[in-house]
């Protein structure tokens, strides 16, 4: 096997994934479909992932894409994670990995309702209940799940999560039916309730919001489709890689990539998988800082991160793997950084990056600052290191 060094997969991921000057986006729709999907569990991801990657990038041209001419979708999707990603590529998605998470969700929902003491026939019941609240939503043309609840009485039934523990919660029916109906393709999530930063969304029958049904594609063929447009991003890649990336089975992940024509390259010891016509080396481009967001798409990319995470993971990561906002420099994390109350961007560097590198992301933490005004970030996953960032301890920046 031909081996590919990890300076190439970094050149690699920087211009791929436009984190330098040359291959900064214009559009929302050109980020997107670079990184195949955008993270959108944390609202505000999105919209930092987009700006970190384009030239004069403003919120509403992002809500446009989502909202307006609805080129991007939100939608539930590889490890059972909501992602926002190209309207061409939503049944794609739907296909390879939604289907299947909608139904294994659609068993733990029928044990729930008939553990919380609803009904002693779940699945009949969640029959009715689906039938129920897309009537519902469609009389509305949009509704928030309270709107659905307050009209349909079985909808507010309660469900009992955590019994006997100090985390139980009586969740609505409907908070778990409506996104169930959403993962199997009946319902879309339409505008927030308030501004970009809110997690809140509206939702829409599909056809309603696309003009027509996601449709049914073979799952097998949707896996493949969707590892070529991965790989083409994200490659090398390991099987570990795709399989936790994709969150596939290991049949799966085979089976997809037998489907693809592909290399194998050698990773320093390990085998990695590009496209069969991307051996090519890539120009090494100039160095240049990055402020990526929580759960950037590219600091979540690969299972296996040593290549450009270093010994960082346990810093600027949480306890369940969740990344928090990082600092690039010329294709590897180098530091964490926080947006404190006042709006200020601090950051702190865990290595010696030298002063040409703290200057230019001084410069991306000042840029930011200044893009954001009166925006307040609070991310939904921020490990310690960064939350102390966030407080006012004292770092760089």
């Amino acid at each position: 096997m031909e081996r590919m060094s990890v300076d190439e997969r970094r050149a690699r991921l920087v211009r791929r994934h436009r984190l330098v000057a040359q291959s900064r986006a214009t559009t929302p729709l050109e980020v997107v479909e670079s990184l195949v999907a955008l993270h959108s569990t944390d609202p505000a991801t999105v919209f930092l992932s987009t700006w970190a990657r384009s030239v004069d990038f403003r919120p509403e041209r992002l809500e446009d894409a989502l909202y307006g001419e609805r080129e991007l979708v939100r939608m539930l999707g590889m490890r059972r994670t909501l992602w926002v990603v190209p309207r061409e590529l939503a049944a794609v998605v739907q296909a390879a990995c939604t289907l299947t998470i909608a139904a294994r969700e659609r068993k733990r929902l029928e044990g729930l309702v008939a553990q919380s003491g609803v009904t002693d026939e779940p699945a009949a019941w969640l029959d009715r209940a689906f039938a129920t609240a897309l009537r519902a939503v469609e009389a509305r043309g949009e509704a928030f799940t309270a709107d659905v609840s307050a009209d349909e009485p079985v909808l507010a039934s309660k469900l009992r999560l955590g019994a006997g523990t100090r985390w139980e919660a009586q969740p609505s029916a409907a908070s778990r039916v409506l996104p169930l109906l959403a993962a199997e393709g009946a319902l879309v999530r339409g505008r927030p309730r308030t501004s970009w930063t809110h997690g809140q969304y509206r939702w829409v029958p599909t056809r309603a919001w696309l003009g027509r049904e996601l449709g049914r594609l073979d799952p097998h063929a949707a896996r493949a489709a969707l590892l070529r447009r991965w790989l083409a991003s994200f490659g090398p890649a390991t099987e570990t890689d795709i399989r936790w990336w994709a969150g596939w089975t290991a049949r799966e992940a085979r089976a997809a990539l037998a489907a693809v024509s592909h290399a194998a390259v050698d990773l320093d010891g390990a085998t990695g998988y590009v496209l069969a016509d991307d051996v090519e080396p890539t120009v090494r481009p100039a160095p240049r800082a990055a402020l990526l967001p929580t759960l950037d798409p590219t600091t979540m990319g690969w299972k296996e991160r040593g290549w450009y995470l270093g010994e960082h993971a346990s810093v600027l990561f949480d306890s369940n793997g969740n990344a928090g906002p990082t600092v690039w420099w010329h294709g590897r994390v180098v530091g964490g950084w926080a947006q404190r109350k006042d709006g200020k961007v601090v950051f702190r560097l865990l290595e010696d990056v030298g002063r040409e590198a703290e200057r230019a992301v001084e410069a991306e933490a000042e840029r930011l600052a200044a893009w954001l005004g009166d925006v307040r970030v609070t991310p939904s996953f921020l490990p310690p290191f960064q939350r102390e960032l966030a407080g006012g301890i004292q770092g760089r920046g």
